[in-house]
């Protein structure tokens, strides 16, 4: 009986976060220097819909707001919230897996090597277009994978892999890539405010291509992860208690390591380092319903794209025409909270 109440009281926070999701879907795309009604924005989304399009009437709209819509604000928006659910399911389960409530999607590493290969990628000029990648989202992905990898194989003794060598090995490999990207910027200026801008973060210009390129595989990656809530909620009582329920406790780890990393790594090729988002977002949801990873997780993805499009939507219209990188903004959002959680952290000390 109580877990059946459990099972509808979970069921009812995510329809009820899915719905405002899709709220907000609409309501930001609508936002921007072109004055467009809501209600026209709705229409033109749903317009698009098999079956209930023919029953939408947009004769009456300008074919500029349907290019806009369509064209440049939604898969915007989408992709905003594919990032942001992204950055904070990884989150959330670095968060439980590290026992750490510091960790965030770049704890080891991932974001440092990404700027890394951006850089590279910015400075030497090459010019790719693998499988409509261009080169600095090519370069990023792959210094984030070689970062990951490395990590990995630094920190496993014994076919085990330490939580805390883990972390220790990813802050240090960090550091190592951020000095050598912070060389490069020195040696090579006139390429220094491209890299800035980069590490930064935007959605600007995006389109519909990087969306439809890692749409399939994050979603993915955040669903599969979610098969591991449970087993994160018994380590999180100890690695030997887990081993002695019968958690596979190495293997779970990997799995973690290998989804989250994977799926920052894709969207950190096209968004570029949005901070903060993978860090405050799993203890917002934490204080609103709970510690159980089997909610935590679907309604950290859910608030985390709520929250990523609400912070793009400032950084895009805030002093428009000109755009702010919405890392800029996240930060602004995240460095009080970071504050606030170290002090917290303290007083528990």
């Amino acid at each position: 009986m109580i877990f059946k109440k459990l099972k509808n009281k979970y069921a009812t926070i995510i329809i009820i976060l899915s719905i405002l999701l899709i709220f907000c879907i609409g309501l930001f795309a609508t936002i921007g220097t072109a004055n467009i009604k809501v209600a026209d924005t709705f229409k033109i989304i749903f317009s698009r819909f098999p079956y209930i399009g023919d029953m939408i009437d947009v004769s009456g709209i300008s074919d500029s707001y349907k290019t806009i819509i369509l064209n440049i604000r939604l898969p915007r928006v989408l992709l905003g919230v594919l990032v942001g659910a992204s950055l904070a399911s990884a989150g959330t389960a670095f968060q439980g897996m590290f026992k750490n409530p510091m960790a965030d999607p770049y704890v080891i590493g991932i974001s440092s090597g990404a700027a890394l290969g951006a850089s590279i990628a910015i400075i030497s000029g090459i010019e790719i277009n693998f499988l409509g990648i261009s080169s600095t989202s090519l370069f990023a992905f792959l210094g984030s994978i070689i970062t990951v990898f490395t990590v990995y194989f630094i920190s496993k003794v014994k076919g085990k892999v330490p939580a805390t060598t883990l972390l220790l090995s990813g802050i240090a490999l960090g550091q190592f890539f951020t000095a050598i990207m912070s060389f490069l910027m020195v040696l090579y200026t006139k390429d220094m405010e491209k890299i800035i801008f980069w590490t930064l973060g935007s959605f600007s210009g995006k389109g519909w291509e990087p969306l439809i390129r890692i749409t399939i595989p994050t979603t993915i990656s955040i669903i599969f992860l979610n098969f591991f809530a449970r087993d994160l909620n018994i380590i999180l009582t100890g690695e030997e208690s887990a081993r002695s329920l019968g958690v596979e406790v190495e293997k779970v780890k990997i799995y973690i390591l290998i989804l989250s990393s994977f799926m920052t790594s894709m969207v950190v090729s096209v968004s570029g380092i949005i901070g903060f988002v993978g860090l405050i977002i799993p203890h917002i949801v934490r204080l609103m319903v709970g510690p159980d990873h089997r909610i935590l997780m679907p309604a950290s993805a859910l608030v985390g794209g709520i929250f990523m499009i609400f912070t793009d939507t400032i950084a895009r219209t805030i002093i428009s025409p000109t755009e702010i990188p919405v890392g800029i903004i996240t930060a602004l959002f995240g460095g009080p909270f970071f504050i606030y959680l170290l002090r917290k952290k303290k007083r528990e000390i």
